[in-house]
């Protein structure tokens, strides 16, 4: 696994990035050559993205005044409806072959939600899955008080994935009131600075999240 810290980057230039790793995994299986799997980080700048399926109605903003926000717009080739990313935010995307560890779709969207209900919990937040909904949250069993704290969408093609998870660490949620996040408006969104009443070090929760990733994909 390739690991690759990409800091602050405006997400047309991350997603410029995967795609060409993306294309470059699919030319290996292609040749019926080994692939190898990359492990992206970063924080974007304010951005909205709408998924393939997304609909436009959970966009609550005009586009102009969302420039005026300092906010880009993306309709982008991943599952999931609508969603944020800004500073304070872990976006992770992983190109991986997922022929390579011999799992399907399903069971890799599983293990990217086990990797944030495992470090949230080295940090002493419950999460949990929410049936008929991916990503991570919290207290699904009160509805009025269910929380995301995790978005996952992603795009695969012949088992190579792209796009992946974002994490809210120390994300300034304000933001959200710019959209139904990922189509829902019974539910709230929370970060790991609400939840533990301080910042916290983004660079340790890399560091966690890293191995986390090595541990359930590669065994390690």
């Amino acid at each position: 696994m390739i690991y690759n810290d990409l800091k602050s980057i405006e997400y047309g230039q991350a997603w410029e990035y995967q795609q060409e790793l993306f294309a470059y995994s699919l030319s290996r299986k292609d040749s019926h050559v080994s692939t190898e799997n990359y492990l992206l980080f970063c924080e974007h700048p304010h951005v909205i993205t709408i998924g393939k399926h997304g609909k436009h109605e959970n966009l609550l903003f005009q586009e102009s005044f969302l420039k005026e926000k300092g906010v880009s717009l993306f309709q982008i080739d991943r599952g999931g409806d609508i969603t944020y990313h800004g500073p304070g935010q872990l976006v992770g995307y992983p190109i991986f072959d997922l022929e390579s560890y011999n799992i399907g779709l399903r069971q890799y969207i599983f293990n990217l939600e086990e990797i944030i209900i495992r470090l949230l919990s080295s940090y002493n937040i419950q999460s949990e899955r929410l049936n008929g909904a991916a990503g991570v949250w919290i207290n699904t069993t009160i509805p009025s008080h269910t929380r995301k704290i995790a978005a996952i969408g992603v795009r695969s093609s012949r088992f190579v994935t792209m796009h992946g998870f974002a994490l809210n660490i120390n994300t300034d949620l304000s933001y959200f009131s710019l959209i139904n996040p990922c189509g829902f408006i019974d539910k709230g969104v929370t970060s790991m600075e609400k939840e533990l009443g301080y910042k916290v070090d983004m660079e340790e929760v890399k560091d966690k999240m890293r191995k986390l990733f090595e541990e359930i994909f590669v065994g390690k």
